[in-house]
Formats: structure tokens, C-alpha cells, sequence
């Protein structure tokens, strides 16, 4: 009896953030890659943020899939829903600051923090990016310090 070996589906989703062309001058031109950043969750309370290079566009976002895969953070939310208390924090140029919102009130951020929260299973905060910067890669890392800094009592 042969035994087929499905490959298992895991239960996590992905957002790419963003992408860019990136460029190593050679002495024949220019050598041209991309950058991945992805966020990777399973709305459960893990999220991790990957950030990888590769030669296309498919293989960037699959490694950086895998990073952040490897750079999970667990977070215990508050009724499943909320985080339990506020959080600042400062990645780079990028400030962020979360707060827990009461039941019904859903996910008031932006840009790469919503996708941040929504990928953790964050339902119900508010959350602000006081730092000038745009950059998405900066400000995922932020919020993922934010959610570092929470604690819980379980």
C-alpha cells in the first residue's frame, strides 16, 4: 500500500505590505531584486512581519512568508477581541501607540498597523502612527513592539 502525502494547508494568512524593486550595480549594469515584506497571522492572537529578498516577485514573498513564519509573536488578547491595556513604541523612525477599545467598536488604524492588528485577531482598538515616517516595513515593526510591550495577567 503506497501512502500519497498531501502537503498540510496551514491555517495562516498573509498580506503582502510591500514591495520594491531594489538594484546592485555590477560592473556589466544593474542587477535587479525585489523586497518582500509580509505579514503573516492566523487571527488567533500570532502575527509575525517577514521581510526577504529574492530574484521575482514569487520567491521574494515566499521567503518572506517563512520569515515571518519564524518571527511569530503569541499575544493573549483581552475576551478575544481587544488588547488588554495601551502600548507605545518606538522601531526606527516609527512611533505607534495602541488602545483597547470596549466590544463592538472595531479596528480604527491605518496603513500598516491595521494590517498588523487584523492579521493578531485585534478586533476592537484604535491605534495612531505619531512618527512622520511612511515607510509600511518601519511601521509594522513598531506596531509588532507595541504588541511586544503588552502584558497579561493569565
Amino acid at each position: 500500500m503506497q501512502r500519497t502525502y498531501l502537503p498540510r494547508k496551514d491555517d495562516f494568512k498573509e498580506k503582502v505590505l510591500d514591495l520594491r524593486r531594489v538594484t546592485r550595480v555590477v560592473a556589466g549594469g544593474k542587477r535587479f531584486r525585489f523586497r518582500a515584506t509580509v505579514v503573516v497571522g492566523d487571527e488567533k492572537g500570532k502575527v509575525g512581519v517577514g521581510v526577504a529578498k529574492g530574484i521575482d516577485v514569487a520567491s521574494a514573498v515566499a521567503k518572506a512568508k517563512l520569515e515571518g513564519k519564524k518571527t511569530m509573536l503569541h499575544l493573549n488578547l483581552k475576551d478575544h477581541r481587544t488588547v488588554a491595556h495601551e502600548s507605545e513604541a518606538k522601531y526606527s523612525a516609527a512611533r505607534v501607540l495602541i488602545k483597547p477599545s470596549k466590544a463592538g467598536a472595531g479596528l480604527k488604524a491605518g496603513g500598516a498597523v491595521r494590517v498588523v492588528l487584523e492579521l493578531a485577531g485585534v478586533k476592537d482598538a484604535s491605534a495612531k502612527c505619531l512618527g512622520r515616517t511612511p515607510n509600511k516595513l518601519t511601521n509594522a515593526l513598531a506596531t509588532i513592539e507595541a504588541l511586544k510591550k503588552i502584558k497579561t495577567t493569565n
